[in-house]
């Protein structure tokens, strides 16, 4: 009785840690998208050039994900997830001091080198401590700690842009990691790695199909960088857009013939996996869109604070975060499956409601689908994070892991530049929105959000033949049990 106790204890505090650090990464992002048009000013840049700021640290974090969780399972998860913790702590204060604008993107990339070390080994860790009966619980609150993050995001974001200097939404990540790194290295066993040992362990490693992957997820996000530029590059982005992508598949394929692959070929010919990251990649690049524009819609073509827009948007992550706890519970005891399919109908309803916006402020039409959009969310993904997670053997959950992070962080990054991009690029010559676009900027924002209508429907029709396909199976096997 008294180790039952103190086991859950131990995980108690394990998942605390874990929440904290997915708070405080999720609390840096959030702040960013709302800092972006405050950013734009203070350096004199453009609003597309701006938004590299969010999409070179989730290029980066996207990079890297499968590297780190590769090594989790060979090394330490342990280790690698304090590491990063420390690495994002650094990254943090030189973004937060940066005197230009390319110090920003330089702590940026830092600061997402240490998100993706965390990223990458956060669920492997769940995995490793919490058994399946109680595995879908244990990631919901996770996903409420991130729920919280991006719900302070906004709110506290806005209110020291408001008050104060952009700056302070990266200093405040310093003490505040801090303390959370003394608590990660008093409750997650920390083993002895020499460092003969970590050589030992990467020396093999397909360090050609990182490279290969590393170039072909570059070159693929450039194309964003010409797609805003309007028609005039729209022939360039489609050759880096194509050549980028048929190299980060090249590197796939690659990885597979090698010695050592960085991904265990029994978790990417997992079928049941692979639709489920895949469904996860869709919804968080819907997701995203509404993240990077709504500030442009609210503070640069509506003239709204920082502060208030922030309590706006966080509307999202405050129906998260009343959400996910039941998604979560029922997950454990209802078909995981048919919650997704649920989930996915309620995004896709609201990405309806984007694109219906109005020109001018009326709440009554604006924060339905801000709310929908976060109910959607909730009940998507702690069933589908379960169910990923539930499909692989213990010993890959942390290659597992960051697959289903590296989805759902790929999700988020081509997001935000298919957002961006298209936006733009339906308003070639405008250095910085305003409301002297006029309305070119609002038939271009409806127009983004019919994409990504469109694009939540395949992800509905994808988790939907998934249900189905589960249905079919389980009906086959009652028949089998009764004859």
């Amino acid at each position: 009785m008294a180790d039952s106790a103190e086991n859950k204890g131990k995980s108690y505090s394990i998942i605390a840690v874990l929440g904290m650090f997915s708070f405080l990464t999720a609390l840096a992002g959030s702040s960013t998208n709302l800092a972006i048009p405050k950013i734009a000013i203070d350096m004199d840049i453009s609003s597309s050039m701006a938004t590299w700021i969010v999409q070179i640290g989730l290029i980066t974090t996207a990079i890297l994900l499968v590297m780190f969780g590769h090594i989790g399972d060979i090394l330490s998860k342990n280790v690698v997830f304090l590491a990063g913790g420390v690495t994002f702590v650094v990254g943090s204060a030189i973004t937060g001091f940066a005197p230009a604008y390319a110090i920003i993107l330089f702590g940026r990339v830092i600061e997402a080198i240490g998100s993706a070390m965390i990223m990458a080994n956060s669920m492997g860790i769940v995995t490793q401590y919490f058994p399946d009966k109680r595995r879908a619980e244990a990631l919901a609150v996770i996903s409420m700690f991130i729920s919280v993050g991006s719900i302070s995001g906004p709110g506290i974001g806005g209110l020291i842009i408001s008050a104060s200097s952009w700056r302070w939404i990266y200093w405040i990540n310093v003490p505040l990691g801090i303390v959370i790194l003394w608590l990660g290295f008093k409750f997650l066993p920390v083993p002895k790695e020499s460092w003969a040992r970590v050589r030992e362990v990467t020396k093999g490693a397909n360090w050609t199909g990182q490279n290969l992957f590393t170039l072909g997820i570059i070159v693929f996000f450039l194309s964003g960088s010409f797609f805003q530029s309007g028609r005039s590059g729209l022939l360039m982005g489609l050759a880096f857009f194509i050549g980028g992508g048929a190299i980060s598949l090249l590197a796939f394929v690659q990885d597979k013939k090698s010695n050592l692959p960085w991904i265990a070929p029994e978790v990417i010919g997992n079928l049941g996996f692979v639709t489920s990251v895949t469904a996860l990649a869709l919804v968080m690049l819907v997701n995203a869109v509404s993240n990077i524009l709504l500030p442009f819609y609210f503070q640069s073509y509506n003239g709204m604070t920082a502060f208030y827009s922030g309590l706006i948007i966080m509307l999202q992550s405050v129906t998260m975060l009343c959400t996910t706890p039941f998604a979560g519970i029922l997950a454990d005891r209802i078909n995981r499956e048919l919650m997704t399919v649920v989930g996915l109908l309620i995004l896709m309803v609201s990405q309806v409601g984007y694109a219906f916006f109005p020109n001018g402020l009326d709440m009554w039409k604006i924060i339905p689908p801000i709310v929908l959009n976060g109910i959607g969310m909730a009940i998507f993904l702690s069933p589908n994070n379960a169910l990923t997670m539930g499909l692989v053997d213990k010993k890959l959950s942390g290659i597992a892991g960051s697959l289903n992070s590296f989805a759902r962080t790929l999700g988020m990054t081509i997001g935000i530049s298919f957002g961006s991009s298209l936006l733009f690029f339906q308003l070639p010559g405008v250095k910085r929105v305003s409301s002297t676009v006029g309305i070119r900027f609002m038939h271009a924002f409806a127009n983004v959000f019919w994409a990504a209508t469109v694009i939540s429907a395949l992800a509905l029709i994808l988790v939907l033949v998934r249900y189905l396909d589960s249905k079919r199976k389980t009906g086959k096997s009652a028949e089998k049990e009764s004859a």
